[in-house]
């Protein structure tokens, strides 16, 4: 099983990001997901194209590559797509400006000005008795030695900052780089 589009086989599913019905004879889109109800199985969360569109586009966007029918609407779902991905935060690593100047720095400790640049990669984040993932900020100056005491290494560092980055000039970017 993988993620799927279909035709509603009844009116009796309800999409999971709005809660409507999706009424019969409509194309709706499966995401595929574990069977909380049969240890081992899998099953479909169903949701409207439009709503998939707009919270899971990566996986719709699998989901209509593998559909051979025909997609009512594909352009204004491919438009809620790419806004949607737009929206989205880059992946790990990037480099972005720092919206506050509340966060401090992973490798000194030391706070990261408004407006300055900065190193955001993926750190844990221990929570009580749980560990979830989450950014962690870092001088640019700063962040090879601690990806590097991370066990992770300066290339693959460089090499996601150019891949992930965005909306900083061409200038900024040599400035980044200057420093890392």
């Amino acid at each position: 099983m993988a993620h799927t589009i279909e035709v509603a086989k009844s009116g009796r599913a309800a999409c999971r990001s709005c809660r409507k019905p999706i009424p019969k004879g409509e194309l709706r889109f499966g995401e595929e997901t574990v069977n909380a109800f049969a240890e081992g199985d899998m099953t479909y969360r169903w949701h409207h194209l439009k709503c998939a569109a707009s919270k899971l586009s990566a996986e719709l966007r699998e989901g209509l590559s593998a559909f051979a029918g025909e997609v009512p609407e594909r352009e204004e779902i491919e438009a809620l797509m790419a806004k949607a991905d737009a929206a989205k935060p880059p992946p790990f690593p990037h480099a972005d400006k720092a919206p506050t100047g509340r966060a401090k720095c992973l490798g000194c400790s030391e706070s990261l000005p408004k407006g300055a640049l900065r190193v955001v990669i993926e750190r844990e984040i221990e929570r009580g008795m749980s560990v979830t993932k989450g950014a962690g900020y870092l001088h640019p100056k700063c962040a090879a030695g601690y990806v590097e005491s991370q066990g992770g290494s300066h290339e693959e560092l460089t090499t996601g900052l150019r891949q992930n980055t965005r909306d900083l000039s061409e200038s900024e970017l040599d400035q980044l780089f200057a420093e890392v």
